[in-house]
């Protein structure tokens, strides 16, 4: 119980930092979410409320959806595109299943088992997420961040859950409880440290746009000569290279990888080389939808010129940064010229 009210205390403090500070609104607003939800798992699971009560409902359907808060974000935290689909329907099982659970039913173990299992589901994602898109990301913090924050979640989530898969609850089991309370402990504590130490770089709103020309006043002789490279291998097309990755670029420029971070990052101002490979391909895309010589040429064809694998990620960046679906963007730019 001591470590449960050290947990809850350190979570309310975290809450207390993101209201004051100058973080990026949706990823405040969602992070503010977990930790709710992840109170109301620790007091759930504490075993000294009732059994039934509004209050005690409120705090078993809070907890239940911890894994789905934690999930959106970890997209939110490594700017990840969500999908509608997988949230939606993730966050329509957890409800039916929960409500199928706390009917006076003899098979309501079933539903908390298929609970545990979606949860599990979303948590492995979850570090598919943090661990996959580490390579792309630019922000050097938050590389560092998405090392060990998925696996404390991962060890001490994913653990619980197989636990009460196995077992049934750790109630019964009271060594299970002090454990599960230590590692919660352990993470609010790492995540509150992660916090006072990456916030100004990972967490802050900023005012990239990829059509913002961003000054190269400042950048030393080494970063200047690097500039130049990186623009000539942009001119010449690169980023048209499929399954282009930043360790492959910086080989191919003869310079160190963290290098070639550091100057996208923090002189061009991207944050994720994606960001940086799209602005090139949105663009050249844009190019040839507004082109009449080029109008029966298929989307799919365009993209996969640019460098992309298949159409859904071509739709998804061309959308975010012209807030149009390609086909209405060739429609619109032709009926224009």
């Amino acid at each position: 119980m001591i470590l449960r009210l050290l947990a809850i205390g350190g979570q309310i403090m975290i809450i207390a930092v993101l209201i004051g500070g100058r973080i990026r609104t949706r990823l405040k607003i969602v992070a503010i979410g977990l930790l709710v939800s992840s109170m109301a798992y620790i007091l759930n699971s504490s075993g000294f409320f009732p059994d039934e009560g509004m209050l005690e409902t409120a705090i078993d359907f809070l907890s239940i959806s911890t894994t789905i808060w934690a999930w959106v974000f970890a997209h939110e935290l490594f700017e990840r595109p969500i999908n509608k689909n997988i949230l939606i329907g993730a966050s329509l099982a957890l409800f039916l299943l929960w409500g199928t659970a706390n009917l006076p039913t003899d098979g309501r173990w079933l539903s908390f088992d298929a609970i545990r299992i979606t949860s599990l589901a979303l948590i492995a994602h979850l570090m598919v997420i943090a661990m996959g898109g580490r390579a792309d990301d630019l922000v050097e913090k938050r590389r560092l961040i998405s090392t060990y924050l998925p696996l404390l979640i991962g060890l001490q989530v994913g653990g619980v859950l197989i636990f009460e898969l196995l077992y049934g609850g750790q109630n019964n089991l009271p060594i299970a409880s002090v454990v599960n309370a230590a590692f919660i402990f352990l993470l609010v504590l790492c995540a509150g440290s992660a916090l006072l130490i990456a916030e100004p770089e990972v967490l802050v709103e900023r005012s990239y746009s990829p059509t913002k020309e961003y000054t190269t006043a400042n950048l030393s002789p080494s970063e200047t000569v690097l500039h130049e490279k990186l623009l000539a291998a942009m001119n010449e097309g690169q980023y048209r290279t499929p399954s282009l990755t930043i360790a492959t670029l910086a080989a191919q420029l003869d310079t160190p990888e963290h290098r070639l971070r550091a100057l996208i990052n923090k002189q061009l101002g991207h944050r994720n080389f994606s960001s940086f490979l799209n602005g090139y391909r949105i663009s050249e895309a844009k190019e040839k939808f507004a082109d009449r010589a080029l109008v029966d040429l298929p989307i799919l064809t365009i993209a996969m010129d640019l460098g992309y694998g298949s159409l859904a990620p071509f739709n998804r960046a061309f959308r975010a940064e012209t807030g149009q679906t390609p086909s209405d963007f060739r429609k619109e730019a032709i009926d224009q010229n």
